[in-house]
């Protein structure tokens, strides 16, 4: 054999692992056109320009699917060994892709079906949901029969794949050398970017892509059933247990008699059109703000944000603050929609499919102009997709600053370039608007500009700096936006999404451990002072909502901090399998069944003293604690997550 003849063979094995990959491609593709065929009447308004761009997003999770799914299938057709360059061989091979890629099309098509009833994509949730149903069988069955065209395409499917499979050249005589170095070639060029497709993209701000993702590509959240597809939605749901609906009580009513989300307005509503911005501060935990921090360190502690601590001296803040998570991801759901994150965050749930509410649909249906900004790159986090399912209207990123020049190398623009670019453009919107912003240079590896170095404090930890950093670049913001009409007529409210790094031993406890700052503030003063109760991330829709004047029901698992009492202020959160639920002088931790400690978290800082059982409040709080799961988890298993 010739060396041409011999390349020729051992190309010929990705030549042809490509063709039937692109034959699982259009399999994937004829899956989604069918489904919106049967589901044509879910979307009357949809255009073809409009499905193609939805389409064209579907390809990144059908990437990830198809390589997950074909894994094995690659793994030995393009293992390095020449003794497998044979017939027999590449028959097996050529059952396993055909049995692999028609489970997909199967799985597709029956829930093009299935879709009618769930509205959205089917998750691994399904088996719970279907476990106790003896006659699944016959239900089944019942269904093919009746969409028996859908059983015709299939079979026509599986024997169009079988006849088009693509084989290599099925046996190798040739110099063994060039073929283990070719073949190992191949494979280490083709595995890296098996993984990237797994994961939906390449880069160290890249998350795995997940179901929520989808929203990124759609103009409702009905559409995202068609960006996705089934496979994919069950693949990135394993392991993800489905939220469990405890019966603590044993109806709705009494349910609700101790607590409900459900927020119904007042009978004197005063509405008012105040522009809305949201700051969500990367890492900014409470320990870091000395206005927050007067009794650390026998009074003497200054923390790392002169501009913060003088606006909150303007502001309405609380004694106790709280984040309702611990990661970015679990910060927006709990700013911009009232939802905390229990057990799982929730973008990874497949209940951030759910029809939802936020301050930006809210306000958007009021007539309000929507928009999110994040310096990262477009899709980063997930924040684009989830800003857009609460009804952000536009997103502004990475991408569309357009100067690389202010990228910090690892994550996003740097903060104070971005939050000038964030300025001028808040300038360019029709008022009243309700924009956030979501700052990214606080974090690690905690750099700073090179023009900065040794500007900020370094204090006793690396993110420091960094918090001196994005504080002075809040107050060039604040300096640019006072200069601006819009100023006068706007609530801001400044949050952090999480705590990072921390001295102080306080705030190294499983409650120092939430405390953010919470800060309301609004130029014309109506807004300001500092109060003695609780406040968390949760409480920020309610609350402005509110101060708005907002007239309608909606959705938060927080409440309106303006017209409850300091005394009944409260926070939840959930710290590794534990609820951790704050109130008065208490903090209660719940394991799900039983209350395994209570705290008198105001006095007795590093929670040193476990006071269960022994104090009058602890049956009160485990009873508010169960309803606000309870209320949780039924909402987001039943979609129950904006008013009925």
């Amino acid at each position: 054999m010739s060396i041409d003849k011999q390349k020729l063979s051992i190309l010929s094995i990705p030549a042809a692992v490509a063709a039937n990959m692109l034959i699982a491609y259009t399999l994937m593709m004829l899956c989604r056109i069918i489904f919106v065929w049967i589901n044509i009447d879910f979307y009357p308004d949809l255009t073809l320009s409009h499905f193609l761009q939805m389409a064209g997003g579907g390809l990144m999770f059908d990437t990830s699917a198809l390589l997950y799914g074909n894994a094995l299938y690659l793994l030995l057709v393009l293992l390095p060994c020449h003794i497998k360059e044979n017939r027999r061989y590449h028959n097996a091979l050529r059952w396993l892709f055909v049995v692999v890629n028609m489970l997909y099309v199967a799985i597709n098509l029956i829930d093009s079906v299935y879709f009618r009833f769930s509205g959205r994509r089917t998750t691994m949730s399904v088996f719970s949901q279907f476990s106790n149903e003896s006659n699944l069988g016959s239900i089944i069955a019942q269904e093919a029969l009746s969409h028996w065209y859908l059983v015709l395409i299939a079979i026509f499917l599986g024997w169009a794949v079988f006849r088009l499979y693509r084989f290599p050249k099925p046996e190798w005589r040739g110099n063994k050398v060039a073929y283990y170095i070719v073949s190992t070639l191949v494979l280490a060029i083709v595995a890296p970017f098996i993984v990237f497709g797994m994961r939906g993209g390449i880069g160290r701000d890249v998350r795995p892509i997940t179901i929520s993702n989808a929203n990124t590509y759609v103009n409702k959240p009905i559409e995202t059933a068609i960006v996705l597809n089934t496979p994919f939605s069950m693949l990135r749901t394993i392991g993800k247990k489905p939220f469990v609906t405890p019966s603590y009580f044993p109806d709705e009513e009494s349910l609700a008699a101790i607590y409900t989300p459900l927020h119904l307005p007042g009978d004197s509503i005063k509405p008012n059109r105040k522009n809305v911005v949201v700051l969500v501060l990367e890492s900014f935990g409470k320990e870091y703000i000395g206005a927050l921090n007067k009794h650390l360190d026998g009074g003497k502690y200054r923390g790392y944000t002169p501009f913060l601590d003088s606006l909150i001296e303007e502001s309405l803040v609380f004694d106790y603050s709280f984040a309702n998570g611990q990661q970015s991801i679990d910060g927006l759901p709990s700013v911009l929609s009232g939802i905390p994150r229990f057990v799982e965050p929730f973008f990874l749930t497949p209940a951030s499919l759910n029809k939802l509410q936020g301050l930006g649909s809210v306000l958007r249906d009021e007539g309000y102009y929507t928009a999110f900004f994040h310096g990262a790159r477009n899709g980063s986090m997930g924040f684009q997709a989830y800003s857009r399912s609460v009804g952000y209207t536009d997103y502004f990123g990475r991408e569309d600053y357009g100067n690389e020049a202010d990228f910090d190398g690892f994550w996003a623009i740097w903060d104070e370039e971005f939050m000038q670019y964030f300025g001028r453009k808040i300038g360019t919107f029709p008022q009243p608007f309700s924009v956030g912003l979501f700052t990214a240079s606080s974090h690690h590896p905690f750099n700073v500009p090179e023009r900065y170095k040794g500007k900020f404090p370094e204090g006793s930890l690396p993110i420091h700096k960094c918090i001196g950093y994005s504080d002075n670049a809040l107050r060039l913001f604040f300096e640019y936006a006072r200069q601006q009409k819009w100023y006068e007529n706007t609530i801001f409210v400044l949050v952090a999404d999480h705590t990072n790094l921390a001295e102080h031993p306080e705030y190294l406890t499983d409650a120092g451990r939430w405390a953010v700052p919470v800060i309301f503030y609004t130029p014309d003063g109506s807004l300001k002072g500092h109060r003695s109760g609780i406040a968390q991330q949760i409480d920020i829709m309610p609350t402005v909502l509110g101060y708005l004047g907002y007239d309608k029901p909606f959705i938060s698992f927080g409440c309106n901090l303006l017209d409850t009492p300091d005394e009944d202020t409260w926070a939840i959160n959930y710290n590794n399998g534990i609820y951790q639920y704050f109130k008065g002088d208490y903090m209660l931790q719940f394991d799900g069944e039983k209350t395994v400690a209570v705290y008198a978290f105001k006095s007795d800082r590093l929670l040193e003293h476990n006071l269960a059982g022994t104090v009058e409040c602890q049956y009160e709080m485990e009873t508010m604690v169960k309803a606000i799961i309870q209320q949780y988890m039924s909402r987001m298993n039943s979609d129950m997550l904006t008013p009925q």
